[in-house]
């Protein structure tokens, strides 16, 4: 028990000398390495138009050739296509991304039948 203090501690230490960035980094490789099986829903209005389960992660993107974060989000996720939370068998896992732009839209793969 006295270990798991000691190392407990330790951990708080080091992570309190990290900057908010590695902290985060450090957090987001934990939550993909457990994730979270989270919902996702998108909105017109007050009105819900579209609804993924079973979502993982949400990633931002990154260029290609350097550093650079894309305006965009994606993930993957199960088409909710009847709304009713669960992922039924007849729904199927596809890729989405959506913008981080004022115009709003979200583009997703289109579900394969099964």
């Amino acid at each position: 028990m006295k270990k798991f203090i000691y190392l407990s501690v330790l951990a708080s230490f080091l992570l309190t000398g990290c900057t908010q960035e590695t902290q985060n980094k450090i957090g987001r490789a934990i939550q993909n390495w457990t994730g979270t099986d989270g919902i996702l829903e998108v909105y017109a209005g007050e009105k819900l138009v579209k609804r993924f389960t079973k979502v993982d992660k949400l990633s931002t993107a990154v260029s290609t050739s350097g550093n650079t974060q894309r305006p965009y989000r994606f993930g993957y996720g199960v088409l909710d296509s009847n709304f009713n939370g669960k992922a039924d068998k007849n729904e199927s896992r596809v890729y989405f991304e959506f913008s981080d732009y004022s115009t709003s839209y979200i583009f997703y793969e289109a579900p394969t039948r099964r």
